[in-house]
């Protein structure tokens, strides 16, 4: 991928071509597996792909979790095994794709945006991630290690909830329902920065006040690329009349597409007033500017007059009766004092002071 986010050197390529387009975020491949049913559980982190392979076909539900996609033959591995289509490989492995859903038939296959706060910055970090569910399987793919899912694993550990109980379909809702509940996490963090930001521009604005705003405006840009198409792939999940999906599922996905649009209305709202505060920015600096020019006039009004005045006595004329006075210096200095002292007499009635 080049500096700019355009992918290169993919030209040419057959459709179904497994490429790693994106930022190679690990070194190794991690593989966890999780298999679970109502009374049973088991969880391990596998050396090999190949491990995974004898839970395809099991009376149970097997969640695998891939940190790492860069390694083509992994994908490959893994995919053949589990029936997933090569352009489906193809996408997980291009970490430029936009949020959607594509029912497979045997499968159905999801890309959304995990978001989180960058630990070494307040920047946002945008992670893509794609989950893929069958019958009895459920696979997820992450560009690096480190989730917002282990809320979800502690409740199949423990068997809290219905989540045991339930197939894939609500294992993938639940991983979904993470994703989508970190979002307020992350809204909620750029809210304090809105509100300091806010505070800092009545206050005391500075040149750093506008690179604030446009740092947040463009995150705000790249949320809403991310979290928008969101909205249409739960619709269409609530909506399928795929058998993978079961309508007791459908309930629970309703409820998060209601939080994917207070997400989205969220981002709006901040979007809009980092627009008005852009607009304030440049008010203040108006404003600011005015007050300074007005000074200035306000000045120059005072002293045109003196200066006339002193430019008329600085002639060097002979016959000036002023300039034979006794006391012709003191005069001239008391009307140009008691012509400065009315103008800002005046001035101040006005209020322009």
């Amino acid at each position: 991928m080049a500096a700019d986010g355009s992918v290169v050197g993919l030209s040419g390529l057959s459709p179904g071509t497994l490429v790693h387009v994106g930022e190679k975020r690990v070194d190794k491949v991690k593989i966890t597996v999780i298999d679970y049913d109502a009374d049973n559980f088991y969880e391990k982190e596998v050396g090999s792909v190949e491990e995974c392979f004898r839970f395809r076909e099991t009376s149970t539900v097997t969640w695998i979790n891939i940190d790492g996609i860069h390694d083509a033959s992994v994908i490959e591995a893994l995919g053949s095994n589990f029936g997933l289509h090569p352009l489906i490989l193809e996408d997980i492995m291009n970490t430029s794709q936009r949020p959607k859903l594509e029912d497979l038939g045997e499968s159905i296959y999801i890309v959304l945006k995990m978001i989180e706060f960058a630990p070494d910055c307040a920047d946002v970090s945008i992670e893509q991630m794609s989950v893929v569910f069958g019958k009895n399987f459920v696979l997820s793919f992450q560009e690096r290690p480190g989730d917002t899912f282990d809320p979800v694993r502690e409740r199949i550990r423990k068997g809290k909830g219905r989540i045991r109980k339930m197939g894939p379909d609500y294992l993938a809702y639940a991983l979904l329902d993470s994703v989508v509940d970190d979002y307020f996490v992350v809204l909620e963090k750029l809210g304090e920065q809105v509100e300091n930001l806010e505070d800092e521009l009545v206050s005391n604005p500075k040149k750093e006040t506008l690179n604030t705003i446009h740092r947040l405006k463009r995150e705000m840009i790249y949320l809403r690329k991310s979290v928008w198409p969101l909205r249409e792939v739960v619709s269409r999940m609530e909506r399928a009349e795929s058998p993978l999906i079961k309508k007791t599922t459908g309930i629970f996905l309703r409820d998060v597409y209601d939080h994917t649009i207070q997400v989205i209305d969220n981002i709006e709202t901040f979007r809009d007033m980092l627009s008005g505060m852009l607009d304030m920015y440049l008010s203040s600096l108006s404003n600011r500017m005015n007050e300074v020019m007005k000074f200035l006039t306000i000045i120059g009004t005072i002293f045109i007059p003196l200066t006339f005045l002193a430019g008329v006595y600085g002639m060097n004329f002979k016959f000036m009766p002023e300039l034979e006075w006794r006391h012709g210096y003191f005069v001239v200095w008391g009307v140009m004092i008691a012509v400065g002292v009315s103008l800002i007499i005046y001035f101040r009635k006005k209020k322009w002071l």
